[in-house]
């Protein structure tokens, strides 16, 4: 391609949306795909588990609709989860064909089809304990291969270029590309496109601890809630509830799946197993329900983790189940066939986002969002397990869709001003934005985490004002790095999810509330307005 930086779409993003959206889009249409950092650096790589859907003999659309639903505590749009569903099938029949190498099953059965938490079947396609990573390598390479798709590593973005940045201004809030800074070369590039795809991923570094990958700063998120699109149900915070608690390793997950085959949850001080005390599907039920009771177990008696524990399954087993995460462990010391992992619930999907309807669109012409970074209406008000790259390859392929047929109505980009930085100096204080930095997250994990009050979350409010006066007031006087576009997005993020949570007057699913622990008889949506 000539260009990467005019090219017919853009896409923002590089994991499973954006790079299904592109495969989807690029026998037609030149394609530029902007990644943060490498490639494979987001979070579907990280995906542990698998991807759900309807596969086994005796499973229905209507169980998985239906799981989904009682999952998301039916906050849920119903439409969206057939749509989801219906496609979920043909989904990974696609994937097959790129190349992803799903676990064969035994006999008849063509895949191994695992169970995880809240799921009433089997029904959950795997590649060992590293789905992801195998769905990631397979987009890339058949990206790479692809001569109307460009990959452009290493590009921050920093807004939507929207019809307010037109040579002749128009208020209009069309969206028409976005300005993305280099790391390489510390310079700001405008890059145009007659549709824009946001598929940036999730918000989870606003917290301490988060099973996200660095980059997960809800950058699309504060973007589109800058140019003016919708945002809904950001309170809507899932936390794993078993992260690996080890002071030199940050977020390695232990995938739920350890439970599913028989794992099961200790306090470590008395060796008391407390799930069936809480709940009759004991470490099978939900994750929110597992979350709280792990974190209402550490702080009862006063703890830094909990145990689970699986070695009282036969050795043989585990390391068959479970290669990667037994591999990891035994490097950190910890033999899992032997001893039980020490675990603390972490902030693990952004389950709000930005609203779009069943082709991807949002609110602003010209501008689609896929994956983590929206709010479709599937998970409601908490995700069903292995649901996420589902919702990424039915979303990225419905928006590709919708810009093909449509691409008659879709403008060439006017003239867009370029970025301007002629008032702008170098910085002198990164100290500043590492402080601020640390402060949300803790603050957020504090006042805005798995257990929430109103007074906690107007302290988070108050500091959020404090903080965003000073972070504007430097972004406004200095030349922008990747430090401080994450810094703005972390920040916006976080305002938008303690004004979600301040919203809802009830607990429901992820949001938890001691002064209205009762659930309204009505489920509604949280929608934000800009």
């Amino acid at each position: 391609m000539s260009d990467p930086r005019q090219s017919d779409v853009l896409i923002v993003g590089s994991g499973a949306a954006g790079l299904t959206a592109a495969l989807n889009l690029a026998e037609r249409f030149q394609v530029t795909v902007l990644a943060k950092g490498r490639l494979d650096e987001g979070s579907t790589a990280w995906a542990q588990g698998g991807i759900a859907a309807v596969l086994e003999p005796g499973d229905t659309f209507e169980n998985h609709i239906e799981d989904t639903m009682v999952a998301g505590a039916g906050l849920n749009d119903r439409a969206t989860v057939e749509f989801v569903v219906e496609h979920a099938p043909a989904a990974i029949e696609r994937l097959a064909e790129l190349g992803v190498p799903f676990n064969g099953g035994d006999g008849d059965e063509r895949w191994h089809l695992t169970r995880e938490g809240g799921h009433s079947h089997r029904r959950i396609v795997h590649v060992d304990d590293a789905t992801g990573r195998a769905v990631q390598e397979a987009l890339i390479a058949a990206a790479q291969a692809h001569p109307n798709i460009t990959l452009v590593p290493d590009m921050v973005a920093v807004d939507l270029a929207t019809s307010r940045h037109e040579l002749r201004y128009s208020g209009a809030g069309r969206v028409w590309g976005a300005y993305a800074l280099d790391r390489n070369t510390g310079r700001v590039a405008l890059f145009t496109a007659r549709a824009t795809i946001l598929a940036t991923g999730g918000a989870g570094r606003t917290y301490l601890f988060s099973t996200a990958p660095g980059g997960a700063t809800g950058d699309g998120i504060a973007m589109a809630w800058r140019a003016g699109c919708r945002v809904s149900n950001m309170e809507m915070m899932q936390f794993h509830p078993t992260c690996l608690y080890n002071l030199e390793v940050k977020n390695f997950l232990i995938t739920e799946a350890v439970r599913g085959e028989g794992g099961r949850l200790l306090n470590p001080r008395t060796g008391h197993r407390f799930m069936p005390d809480i709940d009759p599907r004991a470490e099978l039920a939900p994750r929110d329900v597992v979350a709280r009771a792990i974190d209402a177990e550490i702080k009862r008696f006063g703890l830094d983790y909990v145990h689970l524990d699986i070695s009282h399954m036969p050795a043989d087993f585990v390391r068959g189940h479970f290669p990667n995460i037994h591999d990891k462990l035994l490097g950190l010391g910890i033999d899992m066939t032997q001893a039980p992992i020490p675990v603390v619930p972490a902030q693990h999907y952004t389950c709000g986002g930005i609203v779009v309807d069943l082709d991807g669109r949002t609110d602003l012409p010209g501008l689609y969002a896929a994956g983590e970074c929206t709010e479709s209406g599937l998970h409601g008000a908490n995700r069903l397990a292995s649901n996420s790259l589902l919702e990424c390859f039915v979303f990225g392929e419905a928006a590709a869709q919708h810009i093909a047929t449509h691409w008659e109505e879709l403008a060439p980009p006017p003239p867009i001003r370029p970025w301007d930085e002629s008032r702008v100096a170098d910085s002198d204080e990164e100290v500043v934005i590492k402080q601020n930095w640390t402060e949300i997250r803790r603050f957020m994990w504090n006042y805005v985490g798995i257990v929430r009050t109103t007074k906690r979350l107007e302290r988070a409010q108050h500091r959020i004002a404090m903080l965003t006066e000073e972070v504007n007031d430097y972004y406004g006087h200095f030349r922008v790095t990747p430090d401080l576009i994450e810094l703005r997005n972390l920040l916006q993020s976080a305002e938008l999810i303690v004004r979600c949570a301040l919203h809802r007057k009830e607990s429901r699913g992820l949001h938890y509330t001691l002064d209205y622990p009762e659930t309204l008889p009505e489920a509604v949506d949280t929608v934000l307005v800009p």
